[in-house]
């Protein structure tokens, strides 16, 4: 091969090692609830858990205007956030009710459980170095009596930072405090099931 060919071929590996596309970063949200003094043996499914569709995706999806969002191709979820937010709301309750006998569903039959948790999320939101919004409508159902409780949670949490770390750990803040309510719903009643059977005796 002759000079100018060679030096043409270092010139086409030299390109392509600039254009080399950088990995992306990968994050995810994390149990943060802090353990219950009081242990309850009681059984909980957590799921179905729907999260919007438009953050349903493997890219960190960013508000940057009031009608506007950006899908972050470097920066993105280490798993499905459906999957990861049940599981952290799975953990949180365990620890808030002080049971080792929450599940996720579908993984074991709501059926079998003494609560199940259904969770619909409509608004998961954020805004780097700003807030992480999150709002969910659920409910609460008893399997015994089928007894239900429906409610709405709407948090939003301050970014301290443009990190994408601060982002996932706002999140997860946010996480932490929709699970702290329905361990509230679930405790409530329990509480008043536990005083019904009082007064009938």
């Amino acid at each position: 091969m002759s000079l100018a060919g060679r030096f043409g071929t270092m010139l086409c590996v030299l390109a392509a090692g600039c254009a080399t596309t950088p990995p992306a970063r990968l994050y995810m949200l994390s149990a943060s609830s802090p353990t219950a003094e009081k242990t309850l043996d009681v059984s909980v499914s957590v799921g179905p858990v729907s999260i919007p569709a438009a953050v349903d995706r493997p890219q960190i999806v960013v508000a940057t205007a009031a009608n506007q969002v950006r899908l972050d191709d470097f920066n993105r979820w280490n798993s499905p956030l459906q999957e990861n937010l049940s599981s952290v709301i799975a953990e949180n309750l365990a620890a808030l009710l002080g049971s080792s006998r929450v599940t996720r569903f579908p993984k074991t039959s709501s059926a079998d459980a003494d609560f199940r948790v259904a969770i619909e999320v409509t608004r998961f939101e954020s805004v780097p170095g700003q807030w992480a919004t999150l709002d969910a409508a659920w409910t609460v159902r008893r399997t015994a009596d089928g007894v239900a409780q429906t409610h709405r949670t709407s948090v939003r949490e301050p970014v301290p930072d443009n990190s994408f770390e601060a982002l996932a750990a706002a999140h997860s803040r946010a996480a932490a405090r929709l699970s702290q309510d329905i361990g509230g719903a679930i405790r409530g009643m329990i509480e008043r099931a536990a005083i019904t059977r009082q007064d009938t005796i």
